[in-house]
């Protein structure tokens, strides 16, 4: 200090005290630094904890967190606009099989007085049968006198011509109640034998129910070329896979829906679109919506693509959650872009929009998109999900140019509900047989379905050789003479 004016002393205090201030805000911005990282530690821990514990809880496999805060009001809404009555309708009266009568006492309940009969109030009840209808079938033989052979009569009851030691089977609705409860409702074999017996007090075993649900599967093949040669026919098919075994072994369900509403399943060891290409073909030129899975595009290159967008805006939820600070603002800015874009897509449907501003509407967004997905990030997570983007390019928004193109893949993934919950009550399918009946029966079963039709009666009838048509089928042209 020895030897320094009064002006050095006095810069180089201003020095001093500067350095302490940057040092200062320096620890200050580090100490919040820390502070979120300690943060996000604290809450990555409780997600881990979350993670494990559902993990370990294969009871609850639905289990979808905490309800919400303010749900809405259960029940239906007051004023005009409260939706339909869930009220049964009474049936009509060529429907009534039974009159009860609810008789009166001889005396008052309450003071055992006289009861004078003043009206009639009338109740309705549509009750199941417990009591099995048992049938006998005279089958009545012959031969023929011209060629010797022999001739069997048939009945439309049977469902096949076994007789002798094979003479007493289960009639053909109960066999369709198998197949749907099996199926449809996921139950497993034991299960149904409980129930037919407890229930309806018919013996049914294991092996029996069984051997009905491949027998069914092996009646409804036709129907199920029926249902792929619709898909081959379709504008419009929207894909999913999901997991699956067979015999133990790891194999994946597919589920096909089309625009139409034919819905097919197939059962393959691969995951790819392999199987949907031999299906329909590698030139196969129609639109699919599919999730980002990249063998959908590289199997079928004449396609028109649609990726799901769904999965899209739920990947940037979650980086939504994850993230802070600004790099919040990328998955902020995905959510804001498809948003205006489905919003858009509303508008065209609604013929709010036409002319250039509906023309222009799918190479707006693309270049929206592109803007934001071409330039690097320093965020590993978003510069990822970027890049999964703008790979896809113009795939994300398909649906501005023909707004009929479902902007995401929710038919596969509703059709894939039922094999979901089958495969989390028996794992699967034993055999390739069983696979094989599985995938005919749920392809019909779903498909009777979304054509409104009675799947327990069309069943029965397929059992008993009557198998009708799931899609209508345009008339012949006239013949001309």
């Amino acid at each position: 200090m020895a030897g320094l004016s009064f002006q050095e002393l006095v810069a180089e205090n201003r020095e001093l005290r500067q350095r302490v201030a940057e040092q200062q805000r320096t620890i200050e911005q580090q100490q919040r630094t820390i502070e979120q990282l300690q943060q996000t530690i604290r809450q990555l821990h409780e997600r881990l904890d979350a993670a494990e514990r559902a993990a370990k809880r294969q009871a609850a496999p639905f289990s979808k967190g905490a309800p919400k805060e303010r749900p809405k009001k259960p029940g239906r809404k007051k004023g005009e606009k409260h939706g339909r009555h869930g009220h049964r309708p009474p049936p009509s009266e060529d429907k009534i099989d039974e009159v009860l009568e609810g008789s009166l006492p001889c005396e008052c309940p309450h003071c055992r007085g006289a009861v004078e009969a003043t009206h009639v109030d009338v109740q309705y009840q549509t009750d199941i049968p417990r009591e099995p209808i048992h049938r006998q079938i005279n089958i009545h033989c012959g031969r023929c006198r011209a060629c010797g052979k022999s001739v069997r009569g048939r009945h439309p009851q049977q469902t096949s011509n076994a007789t002798g030691a094979a003479r007493s089977q289960v009639g053909p609705d109960a066999q369709a109640a198998v197949a749907y409860l099996n199926k449809h409702s996921g139950m497993s074999h034991g299960k149904i034998s409980d129930y037919f017996d407890k229930c309806h007090g018919i013996k049914l075993t294991r092996g029996a129910a069984a051997q009905i649900v491949l027998r069914t599967g092996r009646r409804l093949e036709p129907a199920y070329q029926e249902i792929k040669q619709q898909l081959r026919d379709a504008q419009h098919l929207t894909p999913d896979e999901s997991g699956w075994r067979v015999g133990g072994r790891p194999a994946w369900v597919h589920a096909w829906v089309a625009d139409n509403g034919a819905t097919g399943y197939a059962i393959d060891p691969r995951r790819g679109a392999a199987a949907l290409q031999a299906l329909l073909g590698a030139d196969w030129s129609g639109t699919m919506t599919h999730d980002g899975y990249s063998s959908y595009d590289t199997q079928f290159p004449d396609a028109v693509h649609q990726q799901c967008v769904d999965h899209a805006m739920r990947r940037a939820r979650s980086l939504r959650d994850q993230q802070r600070g600004r790099a919040r603002q990328f998955p902020c800015q995905v959510l804001q872009l498809f948003g205006d874009a489905l919003k858009t897509r509303d508008r065209i449907l609604a013929k709010e929009l036409d002319g250039p501003e509906r023309d222009g509407a799918h190479e707006h967004f693309v270049g929206r998109l592109l803007d934001l997905t071409q330039r690097p990030r320093s965020n590993a997570a978003n510069e990822l999900f970027a890049k999964h983007l703008y790979g896809h390019g113009e795939q994300w928004l398909m649906f501005l140019n023909d707004p009929t193109i479902p902007a995401t893949n929710h038919r596969a993934e509703q059709a894939l509900k039922t094999p979901i919950v089958n495969r989390k009550v028996w794992g699967g399918n034993r055999t390739w047989k069983g696979a094989r009946a599985q995938e005919i029966t749920t392809s019909v079963l779903q498909t009777c379905r979304n054509q409104a039709k009675d799947i327990v009666n069309y069943v029965s009838h397929a059992l008993r050789g009557f198998l009708g048509h799931l899609f209508p089928h345009p008339a012949r042209p006239p013949t001309g003479r």
